[in-house]
């Protein structure tokens, strides 16, 4: 069964397979934008500790970076996918990105392990103080609003083809 767990060095070698699955695919929750990362284990491991620090409120971040809390979703120490709960909104991420995005490897998608994700991340979210959790997808990603859905979301609009979601985190 799915649990998440804080990014660790241990999973580089499931972790990199899984990044062998998502190729040049979007990972939302994982915190990459722009271009694949490395994945050599130097880069592996540099990534690891950018991910702990992010959630630490004390972690000076970039321009327009919030703090964010990391996880991942592990199955017997097999990494499945990522999670991130952010604790705070941009004026991008309330259109397009919400509070906690999530993406599945291709190999282990439609087994509800994103479901069962977003699940336990809403009372993570709620010790962190987000009382709804603005959760979005791509209008067009079915299996994602039934996750979004099944864990409560409310559907407030549609906006450039994003679906926008409101969970109350107490109820998860």
């Amino acid at each position: 069964m799915i649990e998440l767990v804080a990014p660790a060095p241990d999973f580089y070698d499931s972790w990199l397979v899984a990044e062998d699955e998502f190729g040049d695919q979007h990972r939302d929750g994982s915190g990459f934008s722009g271009p694949r990362p490395s994945t050599d284990r130097p880069a592996y491991d540099a990534m690891v500790a950018d991910r702990l620090a992010m959630a630490d409120p004390a972690t000076p971040l970039p321009e327009g970076f919030v703090h964010c809390t990391f996880l991942w979703m592990v199955e017997d120490a097999e990494f499945v996918g990522y999670l991130a709960i952010r604790h705070s909104l941009t004026p991008y991420l309330l259109e397009e990105g919400g509070h906690i995005g999530y993406a599945v490897r291709p190999s282990r998608r439609q087994q509800g392990h994103a479901t069962r994700a977003l699940r336990l991340a809403l009372p993570v979210a709620e010790t962190l103080g987000i009382e709804q959790a603005l959760v979005v997808c791509d209008d067009d990603n079915i299996g994602s609003y039934r996750t979004i859905e099944n864990n409560g979301g409310v559907l407030e609009d549609v906006r450039k083809g994003k679906r926008r979601y409101w969970i109350d985190t107490a109820a998860g």
